[in-house]
């Protein structure tokens, strides 16, 4: 079964990330959160890094409970900082506390994340393979960098709006390609 090119296929997690989770239309707040942390975690390494240790950011992270993550203090960055099982790149865990209570500030003011990202990449899935900035990503990374986002820059965005399903961007030579509709 051939893949896009950049799955490792002596890496189960990978393929199972690659074959059941990216590019699948997932619009959960929850899920969506989820996805952003961990972009963000990815800012000058691979993706394969951090879905390596997903199960470790989930723990770290309390299950991803936005809520509490937007109260973590010092105590809990120096905890987080002293977690060998995750990135401990202190700038990136204090960026995921403050663009958590942005996160929750879009919601607020969207209804959904979803909702937001909407008002930038319509209701359509976008077919595009080769890419890895277009004028959404670079739109979306603009306003959550104006609204105080970190690591979110225009290809990390882009890497996040692919993994959750607003581009599709499997291979042509990938059994999953779908190709234009």
């Amino acid at each position: 079964m051939v893949r896009c090119k950049w799955c490792n296929l002596k890496n189960q997690k990978y393929i199972d990330y690659h074959d059941k989770e990216w590019c699948r239309p997932n619009f959960d707040d929850k899920y969506l959160y989820e996805m952003l942390i961990l972009e963000s975690f990815q800012a000058g390494l691979s993706w394969e890094c951090v879905l390596n240790k997903r199960e470790s950011f989930e723990k770290a992270f309390d299950g991803f409970d936005i809520q509490k993550v937007c109260s973590y203090d010092d105590k809990k960055i120096a905890e987080l900082l002293n977690n060998k099982d995750i990135i401990r790149n202190k700038l990136k865990i204090k960026a995921s506390i403050n663009n958590s209570k942005i996160f929750a500030t879009i919601v607020g003011e969207y209804g959904t994340f979803y909702n937001y990202l909407k008002s930038f990449a319509g209701e359509k899935t976008l077919y595009e393979i080769g890419k890895v900035t277009n004028e959404i990503s670079e739109n979306i990374s603009k306003d959550l960098q104006k609204r105080g986002m970190k690591f979110v820059g225009s290809t990390i965005i882009y890497s996040y709006l692919q993994a959750v399903g607003i581009i599709y961007s499997h291979d042509i030579e990938c059994y999953l390609y779908k190709g234009k509709r």
